[in-house]
């Protein structure tokens, strides 16, 4: 038998039989490691303990306290497990596919009657028997003839489809759990009782279409959760309970900011509550980049196909295009258009209009453009993904010198911007050159290392994310992490050598002859739905006080107040307070619940002792104790707090 050479992580090698089997060589090292042992990384690859190694390769023994292949098995058996539970209860169900998943996994039946909640229990209890029976895992290569004929004879046409789907050069493996048996790829764990019994939980049903197709069968999707331990699980659960309290939805209806109807799915209808959350950021975004000196312009909503031909979105992005006809007049045609999707062939448009120099470099032009781009209804989410939205979006053209110092720039105003909106923990994300790609290899090693260079340059330490660039470029990312631990990907900058080469921009270099300029695509927010989403979740609905919608509530306790109510609300709009008055006959407990609700972040209550005095009782929201405060020092406090960051002094 032919020998293979293994390499650990500590470098060490030790030669094999070929076909030896990580179990087996778990073993040869320590008897403690291959009890320990869970499953091994081969080449990059996970592979399950009993797998043959034919070639030499790199390889590390896994265990429980190797956090990734862990999750990976606990939530593969889990899957099986419950799939297992499911047909030991309901013999006649059907099973189709059980994949794992960011959290825990799913499973897709195919059952007559529905899943309930009480079914959730029982499979719950039934899949703690089958962990506790310890039951074997072990597994099988199957030729396909053999493996369609066992699903054939059993009942399993899903099965069966699966089988046609799968490359012809890839193995069949048939694994069981106990007597339970699936097709998949693996790897899994060595027997049931691997699986943690109080660190998992199932947790809701939901419909999908086989293989995703609206025209084929209608399944139910059982998802579950689960952790290496228990503690991992009840925080999970913690913050599920507080994203649900934070939900935007929930929280746009109780603060009257938007709705969203069918007559226009993925857009959004803005109240005046949501409009000024919107203008007070767009506003804010607006002074942030005149003062960080970019330019402000406007592109058209409808743009003619032939301008998304030449910038290559007609044949990559069709499908996501909302497309326009026209009836022209004298056309023999129909005129197509497309609402655009993006603002960036639009910006080359205007760059192209008139001869630029060298002197004219950089220049960063931004929009805040209005897209739309068509996304399934099923993906639709609030406004966090929506079919029409607004960009803080701009493109700077500039020289391939000058990418350091613009990038660096970039870095610097996002992370103010953050700051000013109560995100300090975020991160950046350097995709680099992807196996397809346009451009020398020179010319990907200077602009990698300049984009890093810049985050060096800025302060910031990055994560390289190897092959997840464009074709034509390397990006940065910027990921936000919200008060609950959730990650954001808002902010990007993308390097762009292709757009102004497609449409024929160029500039006048120092040496008089016409040369292509690099376009940077930039957004700090992204766009202004999603970001409002977001920030609405990580403030609980409580925004910093300059953005809430309603700042101010002055409510009246007794009808005779009602004179001070109105002077104390002028006294506060003069100093831009967003303030209203409450003189509803309605006692001060019953406005206060309301407006609490509501989020308003300062309820001002007048009764005639404050009336007498020329006075306020002070309640701000989330505080329990109130303060009584002089007219005076309230306008000035809050006029204070009223005024945006970037706008206070010093």
């Amino acid at each position: 038998m032919s020998q293979i050479s293994l390499t650990f992580p500590d470098g060490n090698a030790r030669d094999y039989d070929a076909g030896v089997t990580a179990a087996e060589v778990a073993a040869s090292i320590a008897t403690s490691l291959a009890k320990k042992a869970i499953s091994a990384t081969v080449n990059g690859a996970h592979y399950d303990l009993t797998w043959p190694i034919e070639a030499e390769a790199s390889i590390a023994i896994n265990t429980m306290k190797d956090e990734a292949p862990a999750l990976e098995l606990i939530r593969h058996d889990l899957a099986h497990i419950m799939a297992r539970a499911v047909q030991e209860l309901w013999p006649d169900v059907q099973v189709t596919i059980g994949p794992v998943i960011k959290d825990g996994w799913y499973y897709d039946f195919d059952r007559k009657e529905p899943f309930t909640p009480e079914d959730l229990e029982t499979i719950e209890k039934k899949m703690k028997e089958i962990i506790n029976k310890r039951d074997p895992v072990r597994t099988e290569v199957w030729d396909r003839a053999r493996a369609i004929k066992h699903y054939e004879d059993n009942g399993e046409p899903y099965k069966v489809e699966l089988i046609d789907a799968i490359p012809g050069d890839e193995p069949l493996r048939m694994y069981w759990h106990g007597d339970w048996q699936d097709l998949c790829r693996g790897p899994h764990l060595q027997n049931t009782g691997q699986v943690p019994g109080d660190s998992w939980k199932l947790m809701s049903i939901a419909g999908a279409y086989w293989r995703g197709d609206s025209d084929r069968a209608q399944l139910q999707r059982i998802y579950g959760v689960a952790f290496q331990n228990k503690e991992q699980l009840k925080a999970h659960l913690h913050m599920l309970e507080e994203a649900a309290k934070r939900d935007h939805r929930k929280l746009g209806r109780e603060m009257d900011l938007y709705h969203m109807q069918e007559e226009a799915p993925g857009q959004v209808f803005w109240h005046p509550n949501g409009w000024t959350i919107y203008t007070q950021l767009q506003d804010y975004m607006r002074r942030k980049q005149r003062a960080d000196g970019y330019v402000e312009v406007n592109t058209p909503q409808v743009v003619n196909r032939v301008l998304w031909e030449k910038s290559g979105h007609w044949d990559n992005y069709q499908d996501h295009m909302f497309i326009v006809e026209v009836d022209e007049e004298h056309a023999r045609e129909k005129t197509i258009n497309a609402l655009k999707p993006m603002n960036c062939p639009c910006h080359v448009q205007i760059f192209n209009q008139g001869l630029k120099s060298y002197r004219d470099l950089p220049l960063r032009m931004a929009e805040f453009g209005s897209c739309n781009r068509y996304e399934p209804s099923g993906a639709l989410h609030g406004i966090m993904r929506v079919r029409g939205f607004t960009q803080d979006d701009a493109h700077i053209f500039c020289t391939e010198d000058q990418i350091v110092g613009e990038t660096e720039k970039f870095i610097k105003l996002l992370a103010s911007v953050y700051a000013d909106l109560g995100f300090d923990n975020w991160t950046i994300k350097l995709s680099t050159r992807p196996e397809k790609r346009i451009g020398s290899d020179e010319s990907w090693d200077r602009v990698e290392a300049a984009l890093g260079d810049a985050c060096k340059a800025a302060g910031y330490d990055f994560e390289v994310l190897p092959g997840e660039g464009a074709f034509y470029g390397p990006k940065l990312e910027f990921t936000l992490t919200d008060a609950i631990g959730r990650e954001w990907q808002c902010g990007t900058l993308q390097v762009d050598p292709n757009l102004p080469d497609r449409l024929d921009a160029n500039y006048v270099a120092q040496d008089g002859a016409k040369h292509r300029p690099v376009m940077l695509h930039r957004a700090v927010l992204g766009s202004f739905e999603r970001f409002i989403g977001i920030l609405i979740e990580e403030h609980a609905g409580k925004l910093p006080f300059w953005l809430a919608p309603r700042q101010v509530v002055v409510a009246s306790i007794v009808s005779d107040a009602d004179d001070y109510v109105h002077e104390v609300v002028a006294a506060l709009r003069a100093k831009g307070v967003r303030a209203e008055a409450d003189t509803r006959n309605e006692k001060i407990n019953y406005k206060v619940r309301e407006h609490s609700v509501g989020k308003v972040p300062v309820i001002l209550a007048i009764g005639a002792r404050e009336v007498e005095e020329r006075t306020v009782t002070v309640r701000r929201l989330g505080e329990k104790n109130t303060s009584v405060v002089s007219l005076d020092d309230i306008t000035a406090e809050l006029a204070g707090a009223a005024t945006p960051p970037d706008l206070q002094a010093d």
